[in-house]
């Protein structure tokens, strides 16, 4: 299983090793053009932050890195992401190089002191856990036709805050992910930023 700890430092295991992608949703009757779904989520806790947007530019993808920022309720300290140019600017066709600094993704990283990690190319099995939560997502975008973008988008949102509140996670031994953090933060407060708490309802 690619979750097992390999000779890593134990730091990846706590709260704040992200892992952030993009899966392109289908297209609603009301839409114009496809939007994307971009997904966060903390290897320690299981916790999930999503959002839909309409384009996969750099610009998109550093305003998201924004919001998981601000709506996590730990530091970061590393950010996982595959090559793609929403992310980074290292792969070119010639190969791999030096980033530039100026990737607008990169220097979101750089700002708060975030390590940005590379998955190796061909190899998304290391971005495991976020391919499994898009398969939950597939999931739920399959039980149903929804009759526009906005109705899908409120779906996916009761979705994440039933995930982070209420379902429970075969990995964090059977607790949800809020109850892995809230045990997370008496043992560590160092890593929170603020208090971990149950939302009644979704963030809609």
């Amino acid at each position: 299983d690619d979750e097992k700890p390999r000779h890593k430092p134990f730091k990846d295991y706590e709260p704040g090793y992200v892992h952030i992608d993009i899966k392109h949703l289908p297209r609603m009757p009301d839409e114009q053009q496809k939007r994307y779904l971009y997904v966060a989520i903390d290897r320690a806790t299981r916790w999930v932050y999503l959002e839909i947007r309409s384009s996969q530019s750099a610009k998109d993808a550093r305003a998201f890195m924004k919001q998981v920022e601000e709506k996590a309720p730990f530091k970061i300290q590393t950010v996982l992401t595959d090559n793609g140019k929403s992310f980074t600017d290292r792969f070119t066709r010639a190969g791999e190089r030096k980033p530039s600094g100026r990737h607008p993704f990169d220097q979101e990283c750089q700002a708060h002191d975030i390590e940005h990690r590379l998955i190796k190319p061909g190899k998304p099995q290391t971005n495991g856990m976020v391919e499994r939560f898009n398969g939950r997502i597939s999931d739920v975008l399959a039980t149903r036709r929804y009759a526009s973008g906005e109705d899908l988008e409120q779906t996916l949102k009761r979705y994440t805050w039933l995930y982070n509140h209420h379902i429970p996670q075969k990995a964090l031994h059977h607790q949800s992910p809020i109850a892995m953090m809230k045990e997370w933060q008496t043992k560590r407060p160092d890593l929170f930023t603020r208090r971990v708490v149950n939302h009644t309802g979704p963030d809609i």
